[in-house]
């Protein structure tokens, strides 16, 4: 408001015919600065944007601790992978500008928003091995929010540390970052999702109309989680601008493999799947289905961001293969014994820029026969 009058006092000697030019021009000023203002995912520009993923790249074993705050970029206007301008640890990055409405938005407008935070491995807390493997955080107002996915242990901070914070346990390997903006009313299917998952919720704020609207969010927030059959979901979930996501979420008693027991079949595609390879009880690659689901072991992005094995890479994320291109997931969940007794789930968008920015990093993979088959660029480049 302060804002408002200093501009229009110098307006008061306005001759009449530039008068009302001018107001409507303040008025898409003001209007443009108000939608600008709402709760969104941030680009590395600070400018909200629909989407975006972002790829925490590993630190070499004698690299530097900000090599391992460097990270690659997408979202619907960069058409594939983009070196980040910033680093993970700072408020300049995507996901430092978009967490930070948790500590600012939020903090300022407790009444107005809602929050949730959740990880298997919370920030300043033991880990939970009985609840779904599974972390994000997810941010609203009356009118829109974002859900950011993760695989990042002990992050974020709470509300009340009120800061943003980038653990350095994070920084030897790679990580995966998912941010969709929602309108409102589809925060109704989100919390749905999460009695699938079962968080571990470690800070959370789900009170007054928020509580009445989204009592599935407030639910699992508390700890809830479905009580019946069927053990998993699926859903669309349409981001602000009209972009369709489809959500997997699978509950502990679903008793399978995300990918080889479901996702595969869903997407009528085989896949290649990477995830976190340094657990214990991990999946063959499996050939057993109609569609075969492929673990890979090496990830090649183009220079000057590097190569590196699953070992080295906490992300979990999956691409259909080329012989059925399109669908690139993001989400929580490893291919290993224990996981198939966990909640968890991933989120999928069927789009050609997408599709080709993850399979273009699949540099060879472990065939169902147990051999290491390497991905000739000659095999996709043929999709346009």
């Amino acid at each position: 408001m302060r804002d408002g009058l200093r501009l229009l006092v110098p307006l008061l000697g306005t001759p009449k015919g530039l008068m009302l030019p001018i107001l409507l021009l303040l008025v898409v000023t003001f209007a443009y600065r108000i939608v600008d203002g709402k709760i969104s995912c941030y680009d590395d520009f600070g400018q909200p944007v629909d989407w975006f993923i972002v790829y925490k790249l590993p630190r070499r074993h004698h690299g530097t601790p900000a090599e391992g705050m460097k990270y690659m970029y997408q979202d619907g206007q960069t058409q594939g992978w983009v070196l980040g301008r910033s680093l993970m640890n700072t408020t300049e990055g995507a996901v430092g500008r978009t967490l930070q409405q948790l500590y600012s938005e939020a903090a300022q407008r407790q009444e107005e928003t809602a929050y949730l935070l959740y990880n298997d491995e919370p920030p300043n807390k033991p880990s939970y091995s009985l609840k779904g493997h599974t972390k994000g955080v997810i941010l609203l107002d009356k009118i829109q929010g974002f859900w950011l996915l993760h695989s990042t242990p002990h992050f974020p901070p709470c509300l009340d540390e009120k800061e943003y914070v980038w653990p350095l346990s994070a920084l030897p390997f790679g990580q995966t970052f998912l941010c969709i903006t929602y309108p409102y009313g589809q925060f109704k299917e989100i919390g749905n999702q999460l009695l699938f998952t079962e968080p571990e919720v470690y800070d959370y704020r789900v009170e007054g109309t928020f509580a009445q609207d989204l009592p599935a969010l407030l639910n699992a927030s508390e700890g809830h989680h479905i009580q019946k059959e069927p053990w998993n979901s699926s859903v669309t979930l349409t981001s602000l601008q009209g972009k369709n996501f489809v959500s997997f979420a699978k509950f502990r008693l679903f008793g399978n493999d995300l990918y080889s027991g479901w996702l595969a079949e869903a997407l009528a595609s085989d896949l290649y799947v990477e995830f976190w390879h340094r657990s214990r009880g991990i999946l063959p690659s499996n050939c057993s289905g109609h569609y075969k689901v492929y673990n890979v072991q090496e990830v090649a992005f183009q220079s000057p961001a590097p190569r590196f094995f699953s070992i080295s890479d906490h992300s979990k994320w999956c691409v259909t293969t080329e012989s059925h291109p399109g669908w690139a997931c993001v989400g929580d969940m490893n291919r290993n014994i224990a996981e198939e007794h966990r909640g968890g789930g991933t989120v999928c968008v069927h789009d050609s820029a997408t599709w080709k920015a993850f399979h273009s990093l699949v540099h060879n993979y472990t065939d169902c026969d147990g051999s290491v088959q390497c991905l000739s660029p000659k095999k996709w480049a043929v999709i346009t």
